[in-house]
């Protein structure tokens, strides 16, 4: 194993990603809550967490936080199975999308795809013990 530094590299990219997405969805989630919240609280309450894990992960990347990446990481690529698989199981459950809903095809599956890329490089870039 290589011992880069997480946030070095292609982590730079993964950085960027992670900010790019926590900006979106804490703006959509925050449009969204401030305007129109009791249509769908559930959906919209499940994007603001999900930008929440984003911005820690930007920042943990950043800082080469490994465990809290790593842990953030989890809980990123478990929300988007949970919420992915619920959202097409029982549409109704989600009469808005999230972020994460049907596995984030509304942002081209970079949702599902983001966590495998980032448990992908951290775990390629973790010190030699």
């Amino acid at each position: 194993m290589t011992a880069a530094p997480v946030g070095t590299g292609p982590g730079r990219l993964l950085v960027a990603v992670y900010g790019i997405f926590a900006l979106a969805a804490g703006a959509r989630a925050g449009v969204q809550i401030a305007t129109r919240f009791d249509e769908a609280p559930l959906a919209y309450a499940l994007s603001a967490f999900a930008a929440a894990v984003y911005v820690v992960l930007t920042v943990a990347l950043a800082r080469g936080a490994r465990r809290t990446a790593l842990a953030a990481c989890a809980i990123e690529l478990a929300g988007v199975l949970i919420v992915g698989t619920l959202s097409l199981a029982d549409p109704a459950a989600f009469p808005h999308a999230t972020v994460w809903s049907g596995y984030g095809s509304g942002y081209v599956f970079i949702p599902l795809v983001l966590p495998l890329v980032g448990l992908f490089w951290l775990l390629r870039t973790r010190r030699p013990d």
